[in-house]
């Protein structure tokens, strides 16, 4: 073999390593999924978006909950039975409403319970999804977030906030468009929310707490922790499952030059024990 050989084998293998690694990741998922589900006896799905290298040449990308999502969600509670429980890990920064609400509809109709897992966040579209849950587990440091809507890359909210101020002849024309549609986003979002509570909790109390959620009270990244969630009336938990952390870390950033975090995974280390000293 000569040294022009040997050149395109390297880049030949160089090319197929992240095709080869991420199958073997998504190999180790199923097992692990999979042995969670035969410890829950439930069916489990997993909806994490994180960056990952996906790609030949290792460009990251960041995905959201879109359409594609919500149908292979929606096959696997159609493939369920209705009596067995669903699991769901949800990881996610939000995404369509339509697509995070087809999945809500859907888990709040399987008959089984239905117990949705943020082991980090779970902002927007995700709140959305374990609103319909019976039982959110969540990490005592995870967040969820505001289901407010957004039109383009505007909270409806603030678009309606600011032709309320501004006289109509100061506004333009486009802005009036997107006033009529943010209005119109801001009542759907609220009364498909609430129809989602009701099954959890009071008319009244969900038709508030749909209000809140979505009216654009706070911003849209605003975090709502784990006592904000028991206090607004969120069926919430805190016992995560280790296999979820586990099931996280088959999750990977997309590559960096370099970590941005790191640290040595070691067991606590317990103070030293001090011996009583006895009387004579």
């Amino acid at each position: 073999m000569n040294l022009t050989e040997a050149f395109w084998i390297f880049v030949m293998l160089s090319a197929l390593q992240p095709i080869v690694r991420q199958k073997l990741l998504e190999l180790h998922r199923m097992r692990t999924l999979a042995r969670f589900e035969e410890k829950r006896e439930s069916r489990v799905i997993a909806l994490v978006h994180r960056q990952e290298t996906m790609s030949l040449l290792g460009f990251p990308l960041m995905r959201y909950i879109d359409v594609h999502d919500s149908e292979e969600v929606l096959r696997a509670i159609k493939l369920t039975d209705p009596e067995v429980p669903l699991d769901l890990l949800v990881h996610t920064p939000g995404g369509l409403v339509l697509a995070a609400g087809q999945i809500a509809k859907a888990l709040r109709r399987h008959p089984g319970k239905v117990t949705v897992f943020v082991p980090h966040y779970a902002m927007s579209g995700g709140t959305l999804i374990a609103l319909a849950a019976d039982e959110i587990v969540m990490d005592p440091n995870a967040v969820l977030g505001p289901v407010d809507p957004q039109i383009g890359d505007m909270p409806a909210a603030s678009i309606l906030r600011v032709v309320e101020l501004k006289k109509p002849a100061n506004v333009s024309d486009e802005m009036l468009v997107l006033a009529d549609i943010a209005a119109k986003a801001r009542i759907q979002v609220g009364v498909f929310v609430a129809e989602v509570l009701i099954k959890h909790m009071p008319k009244e109390k969900a038709v508030a707490l749909a209000t809140a959620l979505t009216e654009g009270r706070w911003t849209h990244d605003f975090p709502i922790t784990v006592p904000m969630a028991r206090q607004l009336g969120f069926p919430v938990t805190t016992t995560m499952p280790r296999t979820v952390y586990d099931l996280m870390d088959l999750y990977p950033q997309g590559a960096k030059g370099r970590p941005s975090v790191l640290y040595v995974p070691l067991r606590p280390v317990m103070p030293e024990r001090r011996e009583t000293p006895k009387t004579p």
